[in-house]
């Protein structure tokens, strides 16, 4: 299974549905990350908030290592669909537009 094929994503109907639900959770977890290290940095100011702002700098790393799972998870699941619809060419599909 080759997986990070440049035109893939636009394979199918169904194949842009997935790869935009995956692109919304992956932007989703970029921007927690960036939010995460963004207050972390301004409760870093604060000595009182200091401990608070290094869990926001844990949590906002925990985002920016979730980042490659959602990229691999999103091309395990195109891969997944481009393999099901080589094994069923006839199989009736129904693509939400």
């Amino acid at each position: 299974m080759k997986l990070f094929r440049a035109r893939r994503f636009d394979q199918t109907p169904r194949h842009r549905e997935v790869y935009s639900i995956y692109e919304l959770i992956y932007s989703a977890v970029d921007l927690l990350a960036a939010i995460a290290f963004i207050v972390g940095s301004i409760l870093f100011f604060y000595k009182s908030l200091m401990e608070a702002g290094t869990w926001l700098f844990l949590v906002g790393s925990v985002f920016f290592a979730l980042r490659p799972s959602v990229r691999m998870l999103r091309e395990l699941h195109l891969a997944a669909l481009s393999r099901n619809e080589a094994e069923n060419p006839e199989a009736e599909r129904s693509y939400s537009s």
